[in-house]
């Protein structure tokens, strides 16, 4: 596998984004779901560099603006690049968005940033014009663009973490359905809870961190890390075994609806869940697409690591050129 300075690189060199994709750079940059990290691209020389701090928890949002906005300042300061060379600016964050307001629109996981004016904020800041969007995606959008899906132009990401997303590549651009709230598939009803009774549960409850951690100790184990549920213990087995049934259900649906090239699954479980859990996912999808659309669809883990996001994020500035 090239290191990601090649791929992107690689990919600039194609010069696919119009008579701005050969000058001056983009930013892009992601606000929590890795920590709080930047990347920032140079068009005319196909440079990739990048810059990263931690993220620290139930922090307000504007210190945790003006701590991003030093980060990017002290990247472009090693580089040698002025405010006026950037081009675009493309930001990620860990939670819905309304594109229209470039407005923070729901974040269950970081209180206080509700309605916060992201493009706003770093508009006065660099200046340049800024596009924003939820963190999966953008890497959907990366992985298409730069990593396991290059030249995919139909493409679905699933993102399995704290929380659980998606992201949609259709025609080769980010779909957004009609309220930017396509690919919201972790709040899907999957079942009627663990033991087959009760109210409906989403898809987030079930494989989420939480939801792993919490089904495992539901059933007698007392597992307090996510490594715990990729361990030899008997209820661990089980646990990962229905987890792996429930994402290639999901998957063989999104195949059948949207008949992408690709199918990449990403995030810390299936970091931690490894090359094992992602290989058991594709093989039992095939046992869930009926016959007349059987086909073979690749289903592959993320490749773009810790700077996916940011990664994704100079996609979408970089697609925006051509519009």
């Amino acid at each position: 596998m090239k290191d990601l300075p090649t791929l992107i690189s690689e990919r600039l060199t194609q010069n696919l984004w119009g008579v701005l994709g050969n000058q001056g750079y983009i930013l892009g940059i992601d606000l929590g779901s890795y920590g709080l990290r930047a990347a920032l691209v140079d068009l005319q020389h196909h440079t990739y560099h990048n810059a990263a701090i931690e993220a620290v928890d139930h922090e307000d949002p504007e210190t945790t603006v003006t701590k991003v906005i030093a980060l990017v300042q002290d990247l472009m300061a090693q580089e040698g690049v002025t405010v006026d060379r950037l081009v675009r600016v493309g930001i990620g964050f860990s939670g819905p968005v309304d594109l229209r307001h470039g407005t923070v629109r729901l974040a269950p996981r970081r209180p206080g940033w509700e309605n916060y004016p992201l493009q706003e904020r770093f508009e006065q800041a660099f200046d340049a014009v800024t596009l924003i969007d939820n963190d999966a995606n953008l890497i959907a959008l990366g992985e298409a663009t730069f990593g396991v899906g290059k030249g995919c132009q139909h493409l679905f990401y699933f993102h399995l973490s704290t929380g659980v997303g998606g992201g949609a590549v259709l025609n080769g651009r980010l779909y957004h359905g009609a309220h930017s709230m396509a690919g919201e598939i972790g709040h899907a009803v999957v079942g009627h809870g663990w033991d087959g009774d009760g109210r409906p549960e989403t898809l987030e409850e079930l494989v989420s961190i939480s939801g792993l951690l919490r089904r495992a100790n539901a059933a007698g184990m007392a597992a307090e890390r996510l490594e715990d549920i990729f361990s030899d213990h008997p209820v661990a087995r089980r646990v990962v075994q229905h987890t792996i049934d429930l994402m290639a259900t999901r998957i063989a649906q999104v195949i059948a609806l949207l008949d992408p090239e690709m199918v990449v699954l990403g995030g810390i479980v299936v970091r931690i869940g490894g090359e094992s859990f992602v290989e058991s996912i594709a093989a039992r999808v095939n046992d869930f697409i009926a016959p007349q659309f059987a086909r073979p669809v690749p289903v592959v883990a993320s490749v773009l690591g810790p700077d996916s996001v940011a990664i994704g994020a100079v996609a979408m500035a970089l697609d925006s050129l051509s519009d």
